[in-house]
């Protein structure tokens, strides 16, 4: 029912897609400016509306590069309270700089991590104290000529059409593929067949002819407790609590190791409140089973915090993720295309 009465607002998908399809041709004619900068920047983003595995992207990109230049992760800050540049701390509030930078900076403490809506003034403050940024989620931020663009894509979105809002889920247009050097689809099966693979590659190939394409899937890790522990959920009784844009693959996973007894799912960027702790606290007692676990995502977890003083009695753990590439050999021309293209921007006199 909700598809059928999305795809009777296709004629406001054709007038948002005309409006998309106008700015973008503004910045790409000049017509409206866009600022690079000396300091090498890449670009971590999609087309679409979350979901598309920005996070462990940004995370991979991060820990590869970190080493070699002193990096700083830029982010929008989605779902916080605060306006402007901010720098996050591992003891920030999700609500003050939002979950994702939160998460980035509590895995890589050494790294600095900033917040700020617009990225050409968030670039400006750290350019002085970085040889890289690297920005999450900002592929339509067209006031910033980056230096390198990484789009990916859902791998379920090859399965219907890609229609712009409010029909699809694209707040982009296709076309806009063509700015990326490096186009990852995330989430595929891990036993994806080439001819699928030959099959979305065509596709791409239609907007851009030269990016490297690769395809990658979702690495679970051990899951870990809320003091910093590795712990085994295997054929406990678990409550699941999300608040992500997409957490079928989550609960597919977890349902394969435990006895998934009940799933609180949440809007994306959730904010939680004292009665939805109160809800899970609720949900969680209510398990007579001693082998019990309430667990949630690495990003929920930045949000729970808060609340750590409610939850003290309870088993709560949060399961990370990562990116793994299906093909070594492409996982090593990712890295070889960028490492390059930061080495040739550095290095430039």
């Amino acid at each position: 029912m909700i598809a059928f009465l999305r795809y009777l607002l296709f004629p406001f998908s054709i007038l948002y897609g005309l409006i998309v399809w106008l700015r973008n041709r503004l910045y790409d004619f000049k017509l409206l400016s866009s600022k690079s900068f000396e300091i090498p920047t890449i670009v971590i983003g999609n087309l679409s509306v979350g979901g598309t595995g920005k996070s462990p992207m940004t995370e991979f990109v991060v820990s590869s590069l970190k080493d070699q230049y002193k990096t700083a992760i830029l982010s929008r800050g989605y779902g916080r309270v605060t306006s402007g540049f901010h720098l996050v701390k591992t003891d920030s509030l999700a609500n003050n700089v939002g979950d994702e930078p939160l998460q980035f900076k509590n895995k890589f403490p050494s790294v600095t991590v900033a917040v700020c809506e617009d990225r050409c003034t968030g670039i400006e403050k750290l350019q002085s104290d970085h040889q890289l940024i690297i920005l999450d989620d900002a592929y339509q931020h067209r006031k910033l000529s980056p230096l390198f663009n990484i789009l990916l894509f859902d791998f379920l979105s090859f399965g219907s059409p890609m229609f712009v809002f409010p029909t699809g889920n694209f707040r982009d247009l296709l076309i806009e593929a063509k700015r990326a050097q490096i186009i990852t689809i995330t989430k595929c099966p891990i036993d994806l067949s080439n001819l699928d693979k030959k099959r979305i590659e065509r596709k791409i190939r239609r907007y851009n002819k030269n990016a490297l394409i690769t395809f990658s899937h979702i690495n679970y890790f051990q899951a870990i407790d809320s003091v910093g522990n590795t712990i085994d959920f295997y054929d406990s009784d678990v409550i699941l609590v999300t608040g992500i844009a997409k957490p079928q693959p989550l609960v597919d996973y977890i349902k394969k190791k435990a006895n998934l007894v009940k799933h609180l799912s949440f809007g994306d960027h959730h904010t939680f409140s004292e009665s939805d702790i109160e809800q899970i606290t609720k949900s969680y007692r209510s398990l007579a089973s001693s082998n019990k676990m309430l667990l949630t995502t690495e990003k929920d977890f930045q949000r729970l915090k808060p609340f750590q003083q409610q939850l003290a009695a309870i088993d709560l753990a949060y399961l990370p993720i990562g990116l793994q590439f299906h093909d070594p050999i492409h996982k090593e021309l990712f890295l070889k295309t960028i490492h390059n293209a930061v080495a040739q921007s550095v290095n430039q006199p």
